[in-house]
């Protein structure tokens, strides 16, 4: 995944989120509306979500240490990981709370103009922070559907802000639902439900988050592209008789771990693998750690 690609998303959607929590915020001082406050909750936390995934990326960056010898590329799962837990706790649940409170203790919206004009604002603000992750995603996704790139990716940022946008938009549209179905009965349950309908989509999306970034945070193998152009080059070494136990670990999400036991052919073994260690970095440029044993 193109690192510039997914820094320019995550700023394109930090900026939009800024934006459209401060306009959030003033139209529920006006409106007093539940599904609004909740929208507001969910926009700022969506932009500490975007600081986290930058914060997580600098961090990645540091050179290597005596007690971390291979790298900090990990910490970007980390910090993705706590990109769901805030989603979870200071969105969904936040937007259910409210949507409760507002069913159980029910008050008529105040300046409906207001609540109605910064939805289609954030609206707007919002398909555009998602038209940029789409136009980076696309760069990467070869072809794969949607749900299959982001459960194979292995960069999270981009992932995350497209499923964060895509969650904001329907989470705005539920919003302007409920607003529009509470001025026109003139009840403020449907302003309610509509909270309700916000928490449980960011619970859902939280959820899936947490489930994809955890994977990564164990550990996971190269893909099984990947897997075959190192199984091909090590088929295709002269030098190289025969392989087994090839093992690949992504240490970040443009670094990983190859290992491998290898037959050599007759001549120097030290040669042998130090020139089927450097083909397989030219063939695949992420294998920033190679060992090969001899067996």
């Amino acid at each position: 995944m193109s690192g510039s690609g997914s820094q320019e998303a995550t700023l394109a959607a930090l900026a939009a989120n800024i934006g459209i929590a401060v306009t959030k915020f003033v139209a529920f001082v006006f409106t007093g509306s539940s599904s609004m406050l909740a929208e507001s909750i969910h926009s700022v936390a969506d932009s500490g979500n975007q600081g986290l995934l930058l914060f997580g990326r600098t961090r990645a960056e540091r050179e290597p240490t005596p007690d971390h010898p291979f790298g900090f590329g990990r910490e970007r799962y980390f910090y993705a990981f706590l990109v769901s837990v805030v989603l979870f706790f200071g969105g969904g649940l936040f937007a259910l709370y409210e949507g409760y409170e507002k069913v159980a203790h029910p008050h008529p919206l105040e300046s409906w103009p207001w609540a109605v004009g910064v939805l289609v604002a954030a609206i707007v603000m919002e398909g555009l922070s998602l038209r940029t992750a789409v136009r980076n995603a696309g760069r990467v996704r070869r072809g794969r559907s949607w749900a299959r790139y982001i459960r194979e990716a292995k960069a999270p940022e981009l992932p995350v802000v497209l499923l964060e946008d895509t969650a904001a938009l329907a989470g705005l549209a539920f919003a302007l639902v409920g607003v529009t179905l509470a001025l026109l009965t003139g009840n403020p349950l449907f302003d309610g439900l509509g909270s309700i309908a916000i928490g449980l989509l960011l619970i859902v999306v939280a959820v899936t988050l947490a489930r994809e970034t955890k994977s990564m945070i164990i550990g996971e193998a190269a893909s099984p592209e990947i897997q075959r152009a190192i199984e091909d080059v090590l088929r295709h070494d002269t030098a190289i008789r025969d392989f087994t136990q090839l093992r690949t670990l992504h240490l970040g999400p443009e670094e990983l771990l190859v290992a491998a036991r290898v037959t050599v052919t007759d001549g120097q073994v030290a040669e042998a693998l130090r020139g089927a260690e450097e083909r397989i970095r030219e063939r695949v440029p992420l294998a920033t750690v190679v060992y090969l044993q001899p067996q």
